[in-house]
């Protein structure tokens, strides 16, 4: 009996670990295959199984979950430039994803998930919230084009709309617990402004699951984070332009330096764009230059929203996405993520944006 007990206790838990993704794809590729891939902590992406559609479109994923919770995308038809949909898993769950299964020609795609799960749940709230200041941002865009003279007022209503925006974001985050959601969350609060809400994630999931890779790398990374401070002499990058050679960070040695951390997919960082550009093209015959570096995959996205976005200054990357050297120097885990260096590439300020940005450096070329 005893014997028994035991083999029931663990088929129940393997249940536990078990999960079930029943994906629909709206179009077709033919000939080709559902990806589902996994995301380790270093951010690279490991396909772990796939399948081919049926006459319903229909494919399934089963299986154990990865480390008690992971983080798994569903590449559909893995294309150059393939829709992916992002799953968080913790075992137990069957979710239901359909997707449009392409993307149309700006690389937009929509999808559902299904599921009652906090994962699912507190993700669809976060997409929400990002999704609605998306279109108040498209908004004020057509609204800067027509008439420039509102564009002291829609950034004053921008910064409104972003800190109202991260506070629904904060008032969410005690409701995940130790869900990994909420470390998914953190990409939507920025590390300058919002240190203590991550720290406080940091102690929460640390606490309940000590061993999880997910957890222990960003654990590290928040603590290495902390150690990039203001007064520190700013951590050597040395990567690859779009021309090709590489261009060092200290190469810029005498000239203000802003490390601009972004990427073509990231849609704050392309909101930000016009800003960022503004600002250049006011200070950039003063000793003022602009160091970007993309955490792209795609070498072709990344080119193309430099061109499309018109961001003249310096650019590298290694193509290497949240592995990317530059980031794990700066151990940025959310973008945009800027540090500004002063002559001697000492950090004198991080995270400064859009009006941020301009009155400080208003400030520091008062005189020259």
């Amino acid at each position: 009996m005893k014997l028994l007990g035991y083999l029931l206790l663990f088929a129940t838990a393997l249940q536990a670990q078990n999960f079930e993704l029943r994906v629909q794809a709206k179009t077709l590729i033919p000939g080709k295959k559902i990806y589902l891939e996994y995301v380790n902590e270093q951010g690279k992406v490991v396909k772990v199984d796939s399948a081919t559609p049926s006459a319903e479109q229909k494919v399934s994923f089963k299986g154990q979950v990865k480390d008690q919770g992971a983080f798994y995308l569903v590449n559909f038809f893995d294309t150059p430039k393939p829709q992916k949909v992002l799953v968080i898993l913790e075992g137990g769950e069957t979710i239901d994803v359909e997707a449009d299964g392409v993307n149309d020609e700006e690389g937009k795609s929509n999808f559902t998930l299904k599921g009652d799960y906090p994962n699912v749940k507190f993700m669809l709230e976060l997409m929400a919230i990002s999704k609605e200041m998306e279109k108040k941002v498209r908004k004020w865009n057509q609204e800067i084009q027509v008439d420039p003279k509102q564009e002291k007022r829609i950034q004053a209503e921008f910064t409104q709309a972003q800190a109202a925006s991260t506070a629904k974001i904060k008032e969410l985050i005690p409701q995940m617990g130790s869900h990994l959601v909420a470390l998914w969350a953190t990409n939507f609060l920025p590390a300058e402004k919002e240190m203590a809400s991550l720290e406080d994630i940091a102690n929460r999931l640390a606490k309940a699951r000590p061993n999880h890779p997910q957890v222990k790398q960003f654990v590290a990374n928040l603590q290495r984070l902390q150690g990039v401070n203001e007064g520190a002499m700013a951590p050597e990058i040395n990567l690859a332009t779009p021309e090709g050679p590489n261009l060092a960070l200290s190469s810029l040695r005498g000239k203000y330096v802003l490390i601009d951390f972004w990427a073509s997919w990231c849609g704050p960082c392309r909101r930000e764009n016009p800003n960022v550009v503004k600002t250049y093209a006011a200070y950039k015959d003063k000793g003022f230059e602009i160091y970007g570096v993309s955490l792209d995959q795609d070498r072709e996205a990344w080119l193309k929203a430099i061109e499309k976005d018109q961001l003249v200054w310096k650019h590298v990357s290694d193509l290497k996405y949240w592995s990317s050297a530059g980031a794990q120097a700066y151990q940025v885990n959310s973008i945009p993520q800027t540090f500004l260096l002063d002559k001697e590439g000492r950090i004198l300020a991080k995270g400064l944006r859009g009006a941020a940005l301009d009155q400080y450096l208003a400030q520091l070329f008062k005189d020259k």
